[in-house]
């Protein structure tokens, strides 16, 4: 308590240390909506992805999942070019996962 000096202070001390205050909650709020707009972006998106670091066979089975949930989904539709254009895609990423499946053996 030696450092702490305790005064009276006056209404315009008072008065200032309020606008300093709300200055700079303002300040702080104005910085938490920008990161909040910055954060739903397409490039923080990106950002945000890149950085899991994801490995190649992370990539390859999330691959897989999306070209099967397509492949799904152009069969309902009855849209066979579509299909086949997947279906090469699967066999060029199961190749990939394959390297991976040679290791654990």
């Amino acid at each position: 308590m030696d450092n702490i000096k305790i005064n009276n202070m006056t209404e315009q001390e008072l008065n200032n240390l309020a606008t300093k205050i709300v200055t700079r909650l303002m300040r702080l709020k104005t910085v938490e909506d920008f990161f909040k707009h910055i954060t739903k972006s397409e490039v923080a998106n990106a950002a945000d992805y890149e950085s899991l670091e994801l490995t190649e066979e992370e990539d390859a089975v999330g691959e897989i999942a999306r070209l099967m949930t397509l492949l799904n989904l152009f069969q309902e539709d009855e849209e066979y070019e579509k299909c086949a254009i997947v279906k090469r895609r699967l066999n060029v990423v199961n190749k990939i996962l394959k390297k991976y499946e040679d290791d654990e053996i």
